[in-house]
C-alpha cells in the first residue's frame, strides 16, 4: 500500500504577507495552517447567524473512480446477460428494496438511508465529473482543467460552510481525510475553496488512518511537547508579540496574535486531540470498520463530526484495500475487483458509520451521502469492464433529516438513463445546504465580486 505524504506549502496559490510569514507549519494548496483556521471561523460569523437546521455536520463519502449502480443499488436481474452481470439482488430489511447481494450490513439498514436511482449528468471525464458531483455545477474552465484546482472555481460545499457558519468547537469546520484526490497527478478541482480562497480551503489530514504512524498533520501535538513546555511556548509568543504591537498595532497584526494564541489553545485541548486520536477506538470497532485506508478515514469521519467538525470529505484513494490504482475505475475485470476489493470494504465502512451515528443519537443530525463522480455503462465491454457513464446513477443519502427506507427515481430496464424523476448534482448539493438550513441561494462573491448562488438547483424535498 503506497504511503500518504504531507505536500509542501504553495506559496503561489495562497500568498501571504510578511506579519504571517511566521506559521505553525503548512500542509499545502488545499489545506490551512492552525492561525488560518481560526481566521476562518471569525471571518465566517461575522455578521452571519447560525441557521436552525437539522443537520449540525455532513460526512461525503466520495467512492473516486465512479461506482457501477447495476452491481450495488440498481441491479437490473431481468436485463440481458451482458447487462446484469453475475450479481445478484437480495432483499433488505425494507419491502419492495433490493441491492446487491455483496452489501449485505447494508441490505440490514436500507430503513437508515435513501437510494437515488436516477442521478445523471453529461461529463464522462473523472476531473470535470467529480467537479460537478461535489460542488453542484459543471466546471467553465476548458475541461482538461479540471485536473488541476483553480482559484477561479466554485468552493466545495465545505468551504462555502465554513464561510457561512463556521465550526462548532475548537476544531477546523471543513475536514479532508485522507488526502485530496490526485491519481494521476495534480489534485483535481473541486476539492478546496475555489475562489472563496485559501481561508476557506479544507484542512487535510495527508496521512494513512490505517497505519500505525498515523498524525492529523499540525493538530498533531509532538510527544516531547508536554503542558508545561506548550504554555512556555505560549507565553514567548506573547512577548514577542507585545513587543512587536510598539512597531505596528494594526488590525491584521492583532488577528493574527488573537488567532495563534487559539492555536495553542486548540494544540493544549486535551478534546480535540483525543478527536483526531483513532487509536484510541477499539480493535473490534476499528475491526468491524474495515483495517484498510477507506473503513478507517469513515471512522474517522465519525470521530471528527463527534466533536464539532462542520463538513467531512473522505476520498476513497486509489491504492485502497490493493486496488492497483484503479479505485472504482473497474474498465476491467470489474465483478472480481468488485466482489474482492470494492464492495467488502464499502459495505463495512457505511454499514459500521451508520450503525454508530444512530446508536449515539447522532444520524438524525448528521447528514451522510455515499457518491462518485458518475456510474459504469451498461454493457461490460471486450475486457469484462464497465466503463464511464454520466448518464444514470444512484447516489445514497442518509441521516440529517433524509426519510430513510426509501428509493427516489427509477432507471430504465438497462440502467442506462433516467426513467423517471431525473436527478442533477445540483439538487443534490442544494438537499446538502438545505439540511444544514442554509438557503441554497444564498449569493456568494467571487474575487471579481460576481454573484454565484451557492447551488443552482433546488432541494430534493421528497427525500426529506
Amino acid at each position: 500500500m503506497a504511503k500518504l505524504v504531507e505536500r509542501s506549502f504553495d506559496p503561489v496559490a495562497n500568498p501571504i504577507s510578511r506579519r504571517t510569514a511566521i506559521r505553525l507549519g503548512g500542509i499545502g494548496l488545499g489545506g490551512l495552517t492552525l492561525p488560518e483556521l481560526f481566521r476562518m471561523e471569525k471571518t465566517s460569523q461575522a455578521g452571519v447567524s447560525a441557521p436552525k437546521g437539522r443537520a449540525k455536520s455532513v460526512i461525503i463519502l466520495f467512492l473516486s473512480g465512479g461506482p457501477a449502480h447495476q452491481d450495488m443499488w440498481d441491479l437490473k436481474p431481468d436485463a440481458p446477460e451482458e447487462v446484469r452481470g453475475t450479481f445478484r439482488p437480495i432483499d433488505t430489511n425494507v419491502p419492495g428494496i433490493a441491492i446487491s447481494e455483496h452489501l449485505p450490513r447494508m441490505a440490514g439498514l436500507a430503513d437508515k438511508y435513501a437510494i437515488l436511482r436516477s442521478v445523471h449528468h453529461r461529463q464522462s471525464g473523472h476531473p470535470a465529473a467529480a467537479y460537478w458531483m461535489m460542488v453542484g455545477s459543471p466546471i467553465t474552465r476548458p475541461v482538461p482543467d479540471a485536473s488541476f484546482m483553480s482559484r477561479s472555481d466554485r468552493p466545495h460545499p465545505g468551504s462555502a460552510v465554513a464561510k457561512l457558519i463556521g465550526g462548532q468547537a475548537l476544531v477546523p469546520p471543513f475536514v479532508m481525510v485522507p488526502e485530496a484526490m490526485a491519481p494521476n497527478g495534480p489534485e483535481r478541482a473541486g476539492q478546496h475553496a475555489g475562489f472563496l480562497g485559501g481561508t476557506f480551503d479544507p484542512y487535510r489530514i495527508n496521512s494513512d488512518p490505517n497505519l500505525p504512524n498515523f498524525t492529523p498533520g499540525v493538530l498533531s501535538r509532538p510527544l516531547d511537547l508536554t503542558a508545561d513546555r506548550l504554555e512556555d511556548r505560549r507565553a514567548l509568543r506573547e512577548l514577542v508579540g507585545t513587543r512587536a504591537f510598539d512597531f505596528d498595532r494594526s488590525l491584521a497584526t492583532l488577528d493574527v496574535e488573537g488567532n495563534y494564541a487559539r492555536a495553542f489553545d486548540l494544540l493544549g485541548s486535551p478534546a480535540t486531540q483525543q478527536a483526531f486520536n483513532i487509536h484510541a477506538e477499539s480493535d473490534s470497532v476499528r475491526d468491524r470498520y474495515g483495517r484498510h485506508v477507506f473503513g478507517q478515514s469513515v471512522l474517522l469521519a465519525r470521530r471528527m463530526v463527534e466533536a464539532g467538525v462542520r463538513l467531512v470529505h473522505v476520498n476513497w484513494v486509489r491504492h485502497d484495500g490493493g486496488t492497483g490504482g484503479a479505485g472504482y475505475d473497474t474498465h476491467s475485470n470489474h465483478l472480481e475487483s468488485a466482489r474482492t476489493k470494492l464492495l467488502p470494504p464499502t459495505d463495512a465502512a457505511f454499514a459500521s458509520l451508520i450503525e454508530d451515528l444512530d446508536a449515539r443519537g447522532r444520524l438524525d443530525e448528521t447528514l451522510v451521502i455515499m457518491m462518485g463522480e458518475f456510474g459504469r455503462t451498461p454493457r461490460f465491454n471486450k475486457a469484462g469492464g464497465r466503463d464511464h457513464w454520466p448518464y444514470c446513477f444512484s447516489v445514497v443519502m442518509a441521516g440529517g433529516g433524509i426519510r430513510g427506507g426509501q428509493v427516489f427515481g427509477a432507471s430504465d430496464k438497462i440502467g442506462a438513463y433516467p426513467a423517471s424523476d431525473p436527478v442533477l448534482p445540483e439538487a443534490i448539493v442544494a438537499t446538502l445546504y438545505h439540511a444544514l438550513g442554509i438557503d441554497p441561494q444564498t449569493l456568494l462573491h467571487d474575487q471579481q465580486e460576481r454573484p454565484f448562488t451557492l447551488a443552482e438547483g433546488n432541494p430534493i424535498h421528497a427525500l426529506l
